[in-house]
């Protein structure tokens, strides 16, 4: 007979750029948990299906749409990042080889700001924990930024990439530009979470504590999910360090028509290596400009206030104009 579907228990939400890249790393090393191999499935987000990106991004997302179907139809079983998933049966395919894990999960930290995500995860899964993950959102959207620098994604300055979000005109459309600077609105969706599910069953945690005191996090989700809490994990890697180049006008380009990596490939290891440290922007040179970090600190004070009533922690930090002030949370850090 048939053994029955494995459905998630716990999901880490998001958000983006808050260093669920680090949660799902770490979490996966427990011998009683098991992550989907696919890290961002999108699954119970509704608003994230091909029809509702903008143009410039639906050319990628189609090519990325074939590879995640093949990838489907296999043993499901190496490590994947991002795809779109839409169908149920594909869904519990990411889930088929645990064994006796306690806890399974899977992190799409776009649920977080995903208006349908909540009610989508409570109708199938009304036990499930969710882990989230919350960064000063002035230093989530320059992170953000880098990201997608680094990806090809866009060329402009951070301060157009600003304003392009601001007055962006269709906000119906996912693409770069918008849901950019919201999805540092963190009040409004945990508030959705809070909804439909008791708080007991959100883990609610902030980025200094991951790279602040890792072990102790760590060792407070294990517990959260009814898995031993003294497990040690290796935390030594770095995940999602931002890769800007000195050349980034060429890089650009080279990834936009998508010969940066077979270019990369043809190149000898060793050669990769140096060329890497000539070319990478070093981390000092990254640092956002004051007049961009005050912009975003107005933007963001109303909902950093209300957000620390909510969820009752002194985010006082968070509203500092000084060039220094994400220097904790900076862009080297765990994401």
């Amino acid at each position: 007979m048939d053994q029955p579907a494995r459905l998630p228990n716990f999901f880490i939400v998001g958000a983006p750029k808050a260093g669920t890249t680090s949660l799902y790393a770490y979490l996966a090393q427990h011998p009683r948990i098991y992550l989907s191999p696919l890290k961002e499935t999108y699954y119970f987000s509704s608003e994230f299906r091909l029809e509702n990106f903008s143009e410039e991004v639906r050319p990628r997302l189609l090519r990325d749409a074939r590879a995640l179907d093949e990838y489907l139809q296999g043993e499901v079983r190496e490590m994947r990042f991002g795809g779109l998933v839409s169908r149920w049966e594909d869904y519990l395919k990411l889930f088929r080889h645990g064994s006796d894990e306690i806890a399974i999960g899977e992190a799409t930290p776009l649920y977080l700001w995903s208006p349908s995500a909540p009610g989508n995860i409570a109708g199938r899964i009304p036990h499930a924990r969710i882990i989230i993950s919350l960064r000063n959102p002035v230093d989530r959207a320059y992170s953000h930024y880098l990201h997608m620098v680094s990806a090809g994604a866009v060329r402009r300055s951070f301060r157009e990439q600003i304003e392009a979000s601001l007055h962006v005109a269709d906000q119906r459309k996912i693409g770069p530009a918008w849901p950019f600077l919201e999805y540092g609105r963190y009040h409004e969706q945990i508030s959705r979470y809070l909804s439909v599910f008791p708080r007991s069953q959100l883990h609610i945690s902030l980025f200094e504590e991951l790279q602040e005191t890792p072990d102790l996090l760590i060792s407070r989700l294990f517990g959260f999910l009814g898995v031993d809490p003294t497990f040690r994990v290796d935390l030594a890697h770095r995940h999602n360090e931002p890769n800007i180049h000195k050349m980034a006008a060429a890089t650009y380009f080279l990834k936009k028509w998508r010969v940066w990596e077979p270019l990369r490939q043809l190149a000898p290891a060793s050669v990769r290596s140096r060329l890497r440290s000539l070319l990478r922007r070093p981390h000092a040179s990254l640092a956002m400009r004051p007049a961009d970090r005050a912009l975003l600190v107005d933007y963001y004070r109303d909902e950093v206030l209300k957000l620390s009533a909510l969820i009752d922690r002194d985010l006082s930090g968070w509203l500092s104009r000084a060039a220094d002030a994400g220097a904790r949370s900076g862009t080297s850090g765990p994401q």
